[in-house]
């Protein structure tokens, strides 16, 4: 259904998605070019923060395809990309770096980043059927189906909400540890921080595209039902 709300509040939200994606790809990119000063692989980085952590129950495994490192909190496995694991470039310190700050996070009980984890299954339910059922509801004009579309994609547009303040602070947090440690130079850290900020972008731009789909749902059911 392509309506006025669409085209004023979900395609702006989508450009601008695609403009964080094209700019974490090439900063990713561009930084992965510049070896780093101590020689530390994304893996020896993510070892060092864990070790200065006192985290010794996380597994460092690699993951197929390029800018799929991630932390699994249920069976505390750090999984590190092949341009990541391996590489001895800023890009693949920063990279690792950041996912380490997640697994920092769960094993310091950080909040925010256990309420996402809480809300993974009904965001997951909400983002593939809410918009469904609220469209079907539309079109048949029957009000609670829009309803509980809509409270159901409410829940995914929480979840995304929720994950800013968790990726934020798994930044800041590599940073801090980074310095700390003097495993880079101010310089490279600057780029480190580069690379954590495109990737941020992001995060926000999921989180605008998300509510700008409630807020058109919601102006679309006020509007049909006048």
């Amino acid at each position: 259904m392509i309506d006025q709300y669409y085209l004023i509040l979900v395609v702006p939200a989508l450009l601008i998605s695609l403009f964080a994606q094209y700019k974490v790809k090439s900063t990713f990119s561009k930084y992965s070019q510049e070896l780093n000063s101590k020689g530390l692989t994304g893996a020896a980085a993510a070892s060092l923060l864990l070790r200065a952590n006192d985290i010794t129950d996380v597994r460092i495994e690699p993951v197929s395809g390029s800018l799929t490192d991630n932390y699994n909190p249920s069976s505390k496995v750090l999984h590190l990309s092949e341009p990541v694991l391996s590489k001895t470039t800023i890009a693949a310190v920063g990279v690792a770096a950041h996912e380490t700050g997640h697994a920092i996070q769960h094993a310091k009980g950080y909040g925010p980043l256990a309420l996402r984890s809480m809300l993974v299954p009904v965001a997951n339910i909400g983002s593939s059927f809410g918009p469904t059922m609220a469209i079907a509801g539309l079109v048949l004009g029957f009000g609670p189906i829009i309803d509980i579309g809509i409270i159901l994609y409410a829940c995914a547009v929480l979840f995304y909400i929720v994950t800013l303040p968790v990726e934020f602070n798994a930044s800041s947090r590599a940073l801090v540890i980074l310095r700390e440690t003097n495993s880079m130079n101010e310089e490279e850290l600057k780029k480190v921080k580069n690379v954590l900020s495109a990737a941020a972008m992001t995060y926000v731009a999921s989180a605008l595209t998300a509510i700008a789909s409630l807020l058109r749902l919601v102006l679309l059911s006020r509007n049909r039902r006048r």
